[in-house]
């Protein structure tokens, strides 16, 4: 059964710092791109952030740019999302998700990815 499973949301003043995390199992993790996506009330969901995990490849929209990194840990097929320098802006409720390996995913396609976590709430207070 695939799973991936978000962990590390929460509420934090803006200028702080959270670390989501990504946990996978069930495929082949090397063969995916594990991207995180946010969706705010009232939103379509955005991509932010992704990560080629076979070659280390990734891709960050403009709005977390010098903010976030993504990177992974292999051995235990998780990808994080470091947060940085949060805002309220920032506010939402934050996705991972994995699709096969394209030029695609990485940049933020949604139909490329077929799975989904549940998702965890992230909330940045002024």
């Amino acid at each position: 059964e695939v799973q991936l499973v978000e962990s590390g949301g929460g509420l934090v003043q803006a200028g702080g710092s959270l670390r989501l995390s990504c946990a996978a199992s069930g495929f082949t993790f090397d063969d995916y791109v594990i991207g995180w996506f946010r969706q705010a009330p009232g939103k379509e969901r955005e991509m932010i952030s992704a990560f080629g995990i076979r070659d280390g490849n990734t891709h960050y929209a403009d709005s977390v740019k010098g903010r976030f990194t993504i990177y992974s840990n292999r051995a235990k097929d998780t990808v994080y999302l470091q947060m940085n320098n949060l805002k309220p802006e920032d506010t939402a409720l934050y996705y991972c998700a994995g699709g096969w390996f394209s030029i695609a995913a990485l940049t933020g396609t949604i139909s490329e990815y077929l799975y989904w976590g549940q998702g965890t709430q992230v909330t940045v207070s002024s």
